[in-house]
């Protein structure tokens, strides 16, 4: 058993008997488990505003900052249709838009974070004056991200694919093409064409699009192949079909042939070591790659990878890093639930029910402090974002990530 994770005590799924306690034969959680979850998730709301006391004041980002916590709370305003949530995300929001990057463009990471959510929220306060000023400010960073001469990368975190989640994010939100969508589409031809370009210079793989960072090339959804990739296979951003088949399914394809036998995905290529089983790295982030694939190519080879994947996080997905959505098991959790939402089979249902009640003990398993204890993708925040998810299991997405 690899020793960065718990060995999983749960029984697994065995058929509609096993679930009685958590939902009905339809999928709908019973009000037991939900008012269990309910519960728990204003206790740790209390806890994570108590520990935000003493928060790093200038950090914006949505991965450890003060956007984070907006996004919570806006995430639990459309959940719960609570006000005083809208409420607290405006003032969240405006603490982050007080310390701006001025470099960083993405929407985990940088500046595009607290501008998207910024327009969001102030959208949903109907105030359109506001909300219109920082979709301009987000759109100004437009020119920078599809520059070939930008040298930025092209991955979620720090690259291209980040800042086109926070143009995709506003129109989800405003549930219209409140951005033209002609911005999108150059944001995905500036990282083919960095794709490309890396690819023909590539040796060691026949993949046509190739991506780094930090002159590594990762394999996984934070800042590696799987996230680009899936961003580049969406519907929406209207990539053409000689593309789609040409340069980007033998690229999908690419990583496919990376799996090692255990199912799981290594951090970069040319990696041997099986040991890594988190959102960022590994299966829990290279599923929704596999999805997406499955969806657009019609390929059953992609639904066996992705239900091999789903096999690794049940296996050893209860990690000692924490509870959070980087890497612990809220955010591995997802990974049944976007399996669920494809296939309607309910032992997907059952295993992010049993993550969710593994995190419902939070801090009982003897896991290690995460540095931003309190935030979104490390700490408490992201795992009240998990369990109010779960109350509504067919729309939980993966936050700042799914679409």
């Amino acid at each position: 058993m690899d020793s960065r994770s718990f060995k999983n005590p749960y029984l697994d799924y065995e058929g509609p008997a096993s679930t009685e306690r958590l939902f009905d034969s339809a999928g709908r959680l019973t009000s037991s488990f939900i008012q269990h979850l309910q519960s728990k998730i204003s206790d740790f709301l209390q806890y994570m505003e108590n520990g935000l006391l003493k928060a790093d004041q200038t950090d914006c980002s949505t991965y450890t900052g003060w956007t984070g916590i907006a996004l919570l709370y806006l995430h639990l305003y459309n959940v719960y249709g609570d006000q005083s949530f809208l409420q607290k995300a405006v003032q969240y929001v405006n603490k982050s838009l007080k310390c701006l990057t001025g470099r960083v463009v993405t929407f985990l990471c940088g500046d595009a974070g607290p501008l998207a959510l910024a327009a969001v929220v102030y959208h949903k306060l109907q105030q359109m004056q506001e909300s219109d000023n920082y979709i301009n400010q987000l759109l100004r960073l437009h020119q920078s991200v599809v520059k070939p001469s930008s040298r930025l990368p092209d991955e979620l975190l720090y690259g291209r694919m980040g800042y086109l989640y926070a143009l995709l994010f506003v129109n989800q939100q405003f549930g219209n093409e409140r951005i033209p969508l002609q911005y999108m589409q150059e944001i995905c031809s500036a990282a083919i064409t960095s794709g490309r370009k890396l690819g023909s210079k590539t040796s060691f793989s026949k993949s046509p699009l190739m991506y780094e960072w930090y002159q590594e090339h990762y394999v996984g959804a934070a800042h590696g192949l799987a996230g680009i990739y899936y961003f580049l296979m969406q519907p929406e951003f209207g990539i053409d079909q000689d593309t789609l088949l040409n340069l980007v399914k033998p690229s999908v394809d690419y990583v496919c042939q990376l799996k090692f036998s255990s199912g799981n995905y290594p951090p970069c290529i040319g990696e041997s070591r099986d040991n890594l089983v988190h959102w960022c790295h590994g299966s829990p982030g290279v599923i929704y790659m596999l999805i997406q694939a499955y969806k657009v190519f019609k390929d059953e080879k992609y639904l066996k990878d992705a239900s091999d994947c789903t096999e690794v996080i049940w296996q050893r997905g209860l990690l000692k890093k924490g509870y959070g959505l980087c890497h612990g098991p809220a955010g591995n959790a997802y990974g049944f639930l976007a399996m669920f939402n494809l296939t309607q089979d309910k032992k997907y249902l059952y295993r992010a029910c049993k993550f969710a009640e593994w995190c419902l003990d939070y801090g009982k398993h003897g896991c290690r402090t995460p540095d931003s204890p309190f935030s979104l993708f490390e700490g408490v925040a992201g795992t009240i974002y998990f369990l109010a998810d779960l109350l509504q299991p067919t729309k939980a997405k993966f936050p700042a990530f799914e679409v």
